[in-house]
């Protein structure tokens, strides 16, 4: 567990994954993106598959890794499609996978295909060396479903579940944080993102056993931290 009281601006940064994931995003705004993160130390840059080269490229020489978001938002694409696009965004310089589950199958309770889908998406990521989290989108799943799928993870050994993409109908609870958290302990990392806006908020998440934040507002919660700590 991430203490609160031993965190400095810069391990903060370093929780951060900084997101650009909208329809409308420009090249200005990915160079603005990957500035901000070479600059403030983010972790990743969260991105569509699209832009992934340019971000490589724009940040070369530095520690933040690039993130591909797959099946994105809907996770309603076969497993053939999702393991392409994976394929295709490790080619093009992706240090992490980010993808949704096939939400309508864990409805279904096809938990066979579940744990296949993660099997393989986690199988293609090791053999690239690179950091696979598995998109649950918890609010469109019951708190069992959400313990089943995180049971999955546990035999599937993803590095990180992830509660939300922040396209559905709500984002990151501090109670399912907890409730994933408590089904893997410590063998699979939990990422809490969707919603994320305030270090208020921020905090609640990496209290609850979050050790990954997801968010675009990752500027204001750090000016927001900083005035917390000079409290």
């Amino acid at each position: 567990m991430i203490q609160i009281d031993q965190l400095t601006e810069k391990t903060l940064a370093n929780l951060f994954d900084h997101t650009q994931l909208h329809a409308d995003a420009r090249r200005a705004d990915f160079e603005k993106l990957c500035a901000e993160s070479r600059q403030y130390g983010f972790k990743m840059v969260a991105i569509n598959p699209g832009p992934v080269a340019l971000c490589k490229q724009l940040l070369a020489g530095t520690d933040v890794h690039v993130g591909a978001a797959i099946g994105f938002p809907l996770g309603q694409t076969s497993l053939a499609s999702k393991l392409f696009e994976t394929r295709q965004s490790i080619q093009d310089g992706a240090d992490e996978i980010d993808y949704v589950i096939d939400i309508g199958a864990v409805k279904d309770q096809r938990f066979d295909f579940t744990r296949e889908e993660m099997r393989r998406m986690v199988d293609v990521c090791r053999e690239a060396n690179v950091i696979c989290k598995v998109i649950f989108e918890n609010c469109y799943l019951t708190k069992d479903e959400i313990r089943k799928v995180a049971e999955i993870a546990l035999e599937e050994r993803p590095d990180f579940i992830k509660t939300s993409t922040g396209f559905g109908t709500s984002g990151a609870s501090v109670e399912d944080v907890m409730l994933m958290k408590s089904v893997v302990g410590d063998a699979v990392k939990v990422k809490a993102a969707g919603g994320i806006r305030s270090w208020e908020t921020c905090r609640a998440m990496i209290q609850a056993g979050a050790e990954r934040i997801g968010t675009s507002s990752s500027l204001k919660i750090l000016e927001e931290f900083r005035n917390w700590k000079a409290q």
